[in-house]
């Protein structure tokens, strides 16, 4: 029985290795690789966090995928390659996006209401989600989409002349450009800037800790509550996530969560019950979460919109569990933008979108009652 085990276990990891491997695409030979790097002007710095397995093999421990890699094959994310039995990014000073948001846009709501922040991405994502909203950059690979050159000081001068106070990692998934985030996000709080990432959270706790020293703010998409729904909608697992956001939480710093409401896959009252009550649990009930509506998108297009009522009901059911800040995304106009005072009930903020109509904070406190108000807000 056991020697049983071992053989189905064996052809288990060989067909996913074989499966790695085939979605790697490698290279035929080096001079292939690097006239592709040259042609499409990508970077080939040297990443981070993996591990030589010998005969130019090489191991990423950037995120849970943990890609094996033979020589001149990529990650499943496609800006990390193994040439030559080392690890290189592809996307370093590469951004495909470069724009200045409101910080409500991230979505933040309670940190720094009301001001500007200076946003970046490059390609590609670490994880495959059929209902990605920003697919034709995040599912690209680096060479299939525009970009710029800018270095992390270029990106740090750039924030500064924004007169933004921030600067965002976001719209793709930043973990991808790890290096490329990390030394901007030195750089940036050596200038007396703040930090920000809208992270999948789908990183392993070594670099994450290595990154958090620098960040200031983090929005987590918390995808759904099941591992089911990881492994088919998104091609990932949930516990890294979930280890992801209490790392963000221990290391102080400011965490807001989004989950975006797909209809008929994640929308089931009880998983949202749950998903709340392990945010109580586990993160305080001051942690802000957003109920965000799906468009359909991607590989999702036959799927309607979320339905108002369905995100309506999912606000419900986390107030009802105890989360103090319950937000709902993606519908303008929405009386669900609005931040409201926990102990009193009355509007703390008044947004129409991403623009704030009122504010009735003094110095993080409710302005009627006094109740202080979790968040960064100066």
């Amino acid at each position: 029985m056991r020697k049983l085990i071992l053989a189905v276990t064996a052809v288990f990891v060989l067909a996913l290795l074989a499966q790695a491997i085939q979605l790697t695409t490698p290279f035929s030979k080096m001079a292939d690789a690097l006239k592709l790097i040259r042609a499409a002007n990508l970077s080939k710095y040297k990443a981070l966090h993996w591990q030589s397995l010998g005969n130019k093999v090489v191991r990423c421990e950037l995120c849970p995928n943990r890609c094996v890699l033979p020589d001149l094959a990529r990650g499943l994310c496609g800006v990390r390659i193994n040439l030559g039995g080392r690890l290189y990014s592809l996307v370093y000073g590469k951004p495909v996006a470069v724009h200045v948001d409101p910080i409500e846009k991230k979505p933040l709501s309670h940190f720094l209401p009301g001001t500007t922040i200076f946003s970046i991405a490059t390609a590609g994502c670490n994880l495959g989600c059929v209902f990605c909203q920003n697919w034709q950059i995040s599912q690209s690979r680096p060479e299939e989409a525009d970009h710029e050159n800018l270095s992390p000081q270029q990106i740090v001068d750039l924030t500064k002349k924004s007169n933004s106070p921030s600067l965002a990692f976001t719209y793709t998934e930043p973990t991808i450009f790890y290096e490329y985030m990390l030394d901007t996000a030195r750089l940036a709080k050596q200038a007396g800037l703040r930090t920000v990432m809208h992270s999948c959270g789908y990183i392993n706790p070594k670099p994450l800790k290595e990154l958090l020293k620098y960040m200031d703010a983090a929005n987590i998409d918390l995808k759904g509550f099941s591992e089911k729904y990881y492994q088919e909608m998104s091609y990932g697992h949930l516990q890294p996530v979930l280890d992801s956001l209490k790392a963000i939480k221990k290391a102080g710093v400011w965490l807001e969560i989004t989950n975006l409401i797909v209809p008929g896959r994640n929308d089931d009252p009880e998983m949202i019950r749950r998903m709340s009550l392990w945010i109580k649990d586990n993160l305080g009930p001051d942690v802000p979460l957003y109920f965000s509506a799906f468009t359909p998108m991607y590989k999702l297009t036959g799927l309607p919109p979320t339905p108002v009522q369905t995100l309506e009901q999912a606000a419900k059911i986390a107030k009802e569990a105890g989360l103090h800040y319950v937000y709902i995304g993606n519908v303008y106009g929405h009386a669900g933008e609005n931040t409201i005072c926990p102990a009193c009930g009355k509007v703390l903020i008044e947004r129409e979108g991403y623009t704030i109509r009122q504010m009735n904070l003094t110095e993080g406190r409710c302005k009627f009652c006094g109740y202080k108000i979790a968040g960064v807000w100066d």
